[in-house]
């Protein structure tokens, strides 16, 4: 499968302009081939937007849900982009992912609630989710769940191959798409998306650095520090052929990790 990454800044507090972008990228992957287009944490609304972001909260079938589903059936492309869901009056940092027939697959809230700010606007999830999407089963992360090893490991043993992870990654942890991205590629032996925001909202400046990392740990797509649609091919074959040559899953002794330390 074709997927598209889609790393930009977004308009904050914007909502129709930030639809009008995931049409106009959404269209232009299409085009190019993609299946599967990705967009990064909160981007229906901006990110670091303070109060404003639980005003502007929707139900997972709000307005901007359907008016994705039909940008996703015109473009005949699936769309994975984060927004803030609002249930009853709860507010959750989640990601909703639609197929290119516009039916809703799934909506992830995000389970590891980054800093203060995050704390102060959201209820944290409590389920990890796979999607079957064409002959891709995708595991959704958001942003900060990435850097817990156990949340992509449990992904890849619930059969997932293949994590997308919208984030919205600042400049001063830019080691965590540099190192920690393609770590847990490797350690899981899985494809890994990383979508992250750039430019600057307030006093938050975003680094950029989309990437997509492959089975073996290695850079497949890098993005820089500006806006880049990014798309490359997913093989999963290239996952049966790491796991054959790399024997970490094999070698994994869970009963281990559950013994008590013995501390001398």
């Amino acid at each position: 499968m074709k997927i598209a990454l889609y790393q930009g800044a977004g308009k904050p507090t914007k909502v129709d302009e930030n639809l009008a972008i995931i049409q106009r990228q959404a269209a232009s992957a299409a085009d190019r081939g993609a299946a599967l287009i990705i967009f990064p944490e909160l981007f229906l609304t901006g990110y670091n937007i303070g109060q404003t972001v639980q005003e502007l909260a929707e139900p997972a079938d709000g307005p901007s849900s359907q008016k994705t589903a039909q940008i996703a059936r015109e473009s005949g492309i699936a769309i994975l982009y984060g927004y803030p869901e609002r249930l009853d009056k709860t507010v959750y940092n989640s990601a909703l992912l639609i197929d290119r027939q516009g039916n809703a697959r799934v909506n992830y809230r995000k389970t590891h609630l980054y800093g203060s700010y995050e704390k102060s606007y959201f209820m944290p999830g409590d389920t990890l989710l796979i999607s079957e999407l064409e002959d891709l089963k995708i595991g959704i992360l958001i942003c900060y769940d990435v850097e817990f090893p156990e949340a992509v490991r449990t992904l890849t043993n619930a059969g997932a191959d293949f994590i997308a992870v919208p984030t919205a990654l600042m400049k001063d942890y830019c080691r965590v798409a540099e190192h920690v991205v393609p770590a847990r590629a490797y350690e899981s032996e899985i494809f890994v998306a990383y979508v992250n925001r750039c430019g600057s909202e307030g006093d938050t400046t975003y680094c950029g650095r989309s990437c997509l990392m492959g089975p073996d740990g290695r850079e497949i797509l890098r993005a820089d520090i500006s806006e880049e649609l990014l798309i490359a091919d997913i093989n999963q074959k290239a996952i049966a052929e790491e796991r054959k040559t790399n024997p970490i899953l094999k070698d994994i002794r869970p009963n281990l990790y559950m013994t008590p330390v013995k501390v001398v």
